[in-house]
């Protein structure tokens, strides 16, 4: 599956080629402010497609000597410099817009302009939703991040359609650059949210809780045997998800069948939680809490 995920990011980097090249010949034969603006949306794109590819290449590395828990945290970097360069491609858009409002120009030949750029934006649609789908399924903050970023450029484009459908119509210069402005308000906000997700990656952030309740179920339902199990916790590294709890056993038991239960307790979260990663901590019942997981 690593390949596959590392197939996508590299054909992200040639769709974002092609739907720059597209826009750039929008803006060429309109001159539009707001079609020169979704070009350097999407010049940023491509970078930080790159920027995915780069960062999913390190985090497939295997753990090592210096990285004993592996590279997957390398994801949260990538949507990291997503994010930069999201809010650097929305600066970028205000300062043209604000120009393009202190002297506005009606574009030249605005339908073929719309044909070129709604070609673009159909292409980013559909790229677009396959990217977050895939990212989900599999936790890669890398493409999701990548996903997002491009729906950032999808909801640029539709605002940049818009106005074009208006500006002939209403013969109002100025609407070319006021919703190129609006657009990147968007996109600065929504860069900004792309940031803090990854942030709270790179923090050590817990499992959601649905997870974790799953995780308590498993514990229970599979831990026959031992008497509770307390102090679970959860945190995210990419697509991994680390998982540690104490179990409580009989202190009588044996090593080999205490062994049994965290087997059986680590086969079944293989089985039913993906990228987990389990460490089980086997203490006598001298230790019990009394308030923690009580295994059925």
């Amino acid at each position: 599956m690593n390949r596959k995920i590392m197939l996508v990011a590299g054909a992200s980097v040639v769709i974002g080629i092609v739907v720059l090249g597209l826009k750039a010949l929008a803006w060429y034969v309109t001159g539009s402010v707001a079609l020169l603006s979704d070009a350097l949306e999407s010049i940023i794109n491509v970078a930080a497609s790159a920027v995915a590819l780069v960062a999913l290449a390190v985090a497939n590395r295997p753990a090592d000597d210096n990285h004993p828990y592996g590279h997957t945290k390398a994801e949260y970097l990538s949507a990291v410099v997503e994010g930069v360069l999201v809010i650097v491609a929305a600066i970028t858009i205000l300062r043209e817009a604000y120009f393009g409002y202190l002297n506005p120009q009606m574009p030249d030949d605005p339908w073929q302009g719309i044909v070129l750029n709604g070609a673009a934006t159909v292409i980013n649609v559909v790229w677009c939703w396959y990217l977050l789908r895939l990212g989900r399924r599999h936790r890669s903050p890398a493409l999701t991040a990548d996903g997002k970023h491009l729906l950032a450029d999808v909801i640029t484009s539709i605002g940049v359609l818009a106005g074009f459908v208006l500006v002939p119509l209403t013969g109002w210069a100025e609407l070319d650059p006021i919703i190129a402005g609006l657009v990147a308000l968007n996109i600065l906000w929504m860069g900004w949210g792309l940031m803090r997700e990854s942030v709270g990656g790179l923090m050590d952030e817990a499992a959601p809780q649905e997870m974790v309740a799953r995780m308590r179920e498993l514990v229970a339902l599979h831990g026959e045997g031992a008497l509770e199990a307390h102090d679970l916790r959860t945190r995210h590294a990419g697509r991994i998800t680390f998982v540690e709890f104490h179990l409580v056993v009989p202190g009588e038991m044996k090593v080999v069948d205490a062994h049994a239960i965290c087997d059986r307790i680590e086969k079944a979260f293989d089985a039913e939680l993906d990228d987990t990663i389990v460490t089980i901590h086997v203490e006598p019942e001298s230790e019990a809490q009394r308030q923690g997981i009580m295994v059925l």
